[in-house]
């Protein structure tokens, strides 16, 4: 059957065509969909019995189901652990900020990138999320929560832009006034650094914020955490990242992971500062998160006090994530490890 929540409007309008309907039903399911995210064609209310068991025939809803729910007892962040139609887990976060709700949404089951310092790739790469699996997490977050999220980030499991196309139709359709209809302003794609696809990103003219997962001011360190960095190194990355701060005036941000004795000594700072100068940009340093398998150690509160007070010295602008769920491991990949190996 056809994934009915994966198509564009004009791609929903032809499937309609085809069924002999009248066009005015295309609205109404399309924002059933997409503006109230319904999980089954049950709940189209407005719609006769006869059509919706015509529709379930032909079409299902990917939907994501509440496997597990954590709620920090700290600052309220929501942390889901979700069952896809075929038994995949995917993990999601939803913080509350002074303006709003934020979701960071997963855009793969698992992750072929290896980053050294990350959970997500532990358990495997198994596929890419189509689009309605990526809008229906920001779906079910809202129905379980009952508030409105107004700004999304893809820097769950997966490597968004090696799920290109599918990330692309995400973005239309939670803009889509007919839909969620959130600014493209208000959403953050984070990528290990995959060139070739930044630059198409680019040309979408999509004012989408790039973030860059940097973790290091050199190839030597860079190479050692991030494989990535063996096919595309900083200097082609921090090009590209220069170009679409250039192109689409928007500033890029940089995610720098402090490891103890690996990435956060004076000499790392300078050395960022200098490959950063001149263009507009931020580094936002996050102490490395304990994850068992990687034996990473947490740089000291005065290291990383250092390293943003060196490079705001040197002119960069930079600022210290704040922790938010730290008590339930907000971090995506620990819960879909744990799930996958029976824990």
């Amino acid at each position: 059957m056809t994934d009915i929540k994966s198509l564009s409007f004009d791609g929903l309008s032809d499937e309609i065509s085809k069924l002999n309907l009248p066009k005015f039903r295309c609205n109404q399911i399309y924002q059933w969909l997409h503006k109230d995210g319904v999980s089954s064609f049950d709940e189209m209310t407005n719609l006769s019995k006869s059509l919706r068991e015509q529709l379930s025939a032909n079409y299902y809803i990917a939907d994501c189901i509440i496997e597990d729910k954590y709620v920090s007892a700290l600052d309220g962040t929501v942390k889901y652990l979700f069952r896809l139609y075929d038994g995949e887990y995917i993990e999601t976060v939803v913080m509350k900020y002074k303006y709003g709700y934020t979701i960071c949404i997963s855009s793969q089951v698992g992750c072929k990138m290896g980053c050294k310092f990350c959970a997500s790739t532990l358990a495997g790469f198994k596929r890419n999320l189509s689009p309605a699996e990526m809008e229906s997490q920001i779906h079910a977050a809202q129905r379980d929560l009952n508030v409105r999220i107004s700004h999304i980030v893809i820097m769950g499991i997966g490597e968004p832009l090696d799920n290109y196309d599918n990330v692309i139709r995400f973005f239309k359709a939670v803009n889509d006034k007919r839909g969620l209809n959130i600014s493209l302003r208000d959403i953050t794609i984070s990528t290990c650094g995959i060139v070739p696809n930044i630059y198409k990103l680019i040309d979408e003219k999509l004012p989408v914020t790039l973030t860059l997962s940097l973790h290091a001011p050199n190839d030597a360190i860079r190479s050692k955490t991030m494989p990535v960095n063996d096919k595309w190194g900083i200097d082609e990355v921090i090009t590209a990242c220069r170009e679409y701060a250039d192109r689409t005036s928007r500033r890029v941000s940089f995610e720098y992971t402090l490891i103890k004795g690996v990435n956060d000594s004076k000499e790392c700072a300078v050395e960022l500062a200098g490959r950063l100068k001149g263009f507009n940009s931020h580094v936002n340093l996050i102490p490395v998160n304990d994850v068992e398998e990687r034996g990473n150690v947490r740089s000291s509160n005065k290291s990383v006090n250092n390293f943003c007070d060196t490079l705001k010295s040197l002119g960069i602008n930079a600022t210290i994530r704040r922790t938010l769920g730290s008590d339930i491991n907000a971090s995506c990949g620990q819960l879909r490890r744990k799930k996958k190996s029976g824990d």
